[in-house]
């Protein structure tokens, strides 16, 4: 009753009033029926400590790999294998020649990365949901694995008795065992988990949902430690005595002592968003973002000390002697002398 005599006394001395609140209702329900701005997607502005970044242009290749479509994901073994998603391939490339030597057919959409373990080369396939098995000595797939594929930017991992695998969403990790090629046990994690690792004696997984690096026995299946890192962590590299996570949240790069299972540094790299990737070796840390295609970090100074800017990027590994990089929407591989790395200095 007082509430309608209140609005009946605002409408007899100022005939607009009873305008304003129906205009009021009339926005209020527009903000809440309109669409949410999406957010915007953070800045990559690399490393601002002077004398870092160097163009890409003055860094030169020892060779460079036409790979028409894709080239993506990288494994290494006596031999470099590049998966190609529109092309439903992989490249093999000898290093000793520096040659493509086979392009291997696989299942549809190779993604969520390579791995090598027990003779063969193992890689998921988004498309019609399975992983294939390579042949290391003939190159020719042995073997086409139903499954279930968590996110194409994930990764699956060797282990020293079995294949990992993250299968959906909610963080099922998968154990696949190479005498059958069957799954023969499920770890359940952190939901947004995509990218295994193996290494320092243990499986490291990283949930992107929940900024969390998760520490798994293989023997045991057991969750030995969940750690914080940085935020809506990725891809993650073992070497140096040390884990390392990617954070797409904000570009940086964490650091994880496997003894105290602790972030013991957080690197700045200024490389956030989607994609990327990240590989320890030849005494560095190797990052790859698009637009930055190459970032050195010292292990024993947790610093950036080389960043390289321009076109190219998207994934990196070490093995063989060299740095090798993708450039994805070049349709390129680059293989580089790290001593080269080092020696480029910016203009």
């Amino acid at each position: 009753m007082a509430t309608r005599m209140l609005r009946y006394h605002l409408a007899v001395k100022h005939p607009l009033a009873s305008v304003v609140p129906a205009i009021a209702f009339t926005l209020c329900l527009y903000s809440q029926s309109a669409p949410a701005t999406a957010p915007r997607a953070p800045q990559k502005t690399g490393v601002r400590t002077p004398g870092v970044q160097v163009p890409i242009s003055r860094l030169k290749p020892d060779a460079v790999f036409d790979v028409p479509g894709a080239p993506d994901w990288i494994a290494i073994d006596d031999f470099v294998w590049i998966s190609n998603k529109p092309k439903n391939s992989l490249t093999r490339i000898d290093p000793k020649t520096n040659k493509i030597v086979d392009t291997i057919p696989v299942g549809k959409a190779p993604c969520s990365g390579l791995a090598i373990g027990f003779g063969s080369v193992w890689t998921p396939n988004c498309g019609d949901q399975t992983l294939s098995r390579i042949d290391l000595k003939t190159a020719k797939a042995v073997a086409t694995i139903p499954t279930g594929i968590g996110d194409s930017e994930g990764n699956v991992a060797a282990g020293p008795d079995s294949i990992w695998l993250l299968t959906d969403t909610n963080g099922t990790l998968a154990r696949f065992d190479p005498a059958t090629n069957k799954i023969v046990a499920e770890v359940y994690i952190a939901p947004g988990s995509y990218v295994a690792a193996f290494g320092e004696g243990a499986l490291w997984i990283t949930s992107t949902a929940k900024n969390l690096l998760t520490r798994v026995d293989p023997h045991t299946h057991l969750v030995v430690e969940t750690i914080p890192v940085g935020p809506s962590p990725r891809f993650l590299a073992i070497g140096e005595g040390a884990v390392w996570t990617l954070n797409q949240g904000d570009g940086t790069v964490s650091r994880v002592d496997p003894k105290t299972n602790k972030v013991v540094a957080t690197i700045e790299v200024g490389v956030p968003g989607e994609g990327g990737d990240i590989a320890v070796g030849e005494g560095s840390v190797w990052v790859t973002s698009f637009d930055f295609p190459l970032s050195r970090i010292d292990p024993a100074s947790n610093k950036v000390v080389q960043q390289f800017v321009g076109e190219g990027g998207d994934a990196v590994r070490v093995g063989q002697g060299s740095v090798w990089l993708t450039n994805l929407k070049g349709q390129k591989l680059w293989r580089i002398d790290p001593r080269r790395v080092e020696a480029t200095l910016p203009e």
